[in-house]
């Protein structure tokens, strides 16, 4: 193990690992990205420290400022990490019904948590976030799904990882949140290779699946509008919540521990090898499965799980 400078040195460069037993096609391997290796415990780690250098790059940021960001899941870990290494003070607008693994995540780090309400989710972290901007326009508001040093964490760090590790990639399963994992690796590996599909995992309309966010609901975000997502995108498939925790169980039975989020990729991932012949999925599995553990994902019964999960926000 190298000696680093930075625990932030440490973003990036996540394992890559076969769990090709759980396809349900012999002629098509499954590949996971591991991203809870990350110090912040998410792939979100990667656009934090994106967001906030490129803010620090064009003077936006300067010492001792203030960072307001709405987040149900796990960019606003990231950025608390981020913001605590680096000095500044983060404000978080957070859903009333998040997990308490992820208030106390956010705690640890010094984040300051705005509550808004459960009942309007990410789209109303959203709206209460820039209401605050207007009122405190010193504060500076990063806006993950508008900016697009989002994206480009992922075009220059995580598509990059994937060919280097794995060049013969064929197909590349993300969920769809902010957009930013699939337009930055996307981008990337069709630029390498024309004929590699990108496939986004969606919730059903109206359903809740931690981190992920059906486009059917209303909210575009601006990044995937200005970057061409919907050109982009090969296929979107649908994964429900009982599917999202069912596969989250069976990376536990390849020794993965990971978050309900990651089930759902997983869940899009087995989909994905159904439809197609042969080929390579890589897969983002987006965090661990630490902050799940009230959710009893792997120990209840799993329609209670099911039920519990669409009320509570755990990514």
């Amino acid at each position: 193990m190298a000696l680093v400078g930075s625990v932030l040195d440490l973003i990036g460069n996540t394992p890559l690992v076969d769990v090709s037993q759980l396809s349900p096609n012999r002629e098509v391997r499954i590949l996971v990205k591991l991203e809870g290796h990350n110090p912040g415990g998410s792939v979100k780690d990667r656009i934090a420290l994106s967001m906030v250098e490129e803010a620090e790059k064009e003077g936006v940021l300067t010492p001792g400022a203030t960072l307001l960001e709405p987040s149900s899941g796990n960019t606003g870990i990231g950025l608390a990490l981020v913001s605590r290494v680096k000095g500044y003070h983060l404000r978080v607008v957070l859903p009333s019904n998040v997990s308490v693994e992820r208030r106390q995540a956010l705690e640890s780090w010094g984040a300051e948590i705005i509550e808004s309400s459960g009942n309007e989710g990410s789209n109303g972290a959203v709206r209460m976030a820039e209401h605050l901007h207007a009122e405190h326009p010193k504060w500076v508001l990063l806006h993950q799904y508008a900016n697009h040093a989002n994206p480009k964490a992922h075009y220059e760090g995580t598509g990059p990882e994937i060919w280097r590790d794995c060049p013969e990639v064929t197909h590349f399963v993300a969920g769809l949140g902010t957009s930013g994992t699939l337009l930055g690796v996307g981008r990337f590996l069709k630029e390498h290779n024309s004929r590699a599909e990108v496939w986004a995992v969606e919730p059903p309309a109206g359903e809740m699946v931690d981190g992920l966010r059906s486009l059917d609901e209303g909210y575009v975000p601006p990044i995937f509008s200005d970057l061409g997502g919907a050109e982009l995108l090969d296929r979107k498939t649908i994964v429900g919540p009982r599917a999202s925790v069912k596969w989250t169980r069976r990376l536990a039975e390849v020794g993965i521990f990971a978050g309900l989020s990651s089930g759902a990729a997983m869940a899009g991932a087995a989909k994905c090898a159904q439809a197609i012949s042969s080929g390579v999925i890589v897969v983002v599995c987006a965090d661990g499965g630490w902050k799940y553990l009230s959710t009893g994902a792997w120990t209840d019964d799993i329609d209670v799980v099911t039920e519990r999960a669409r009320r509570t926000i755990y990514f």
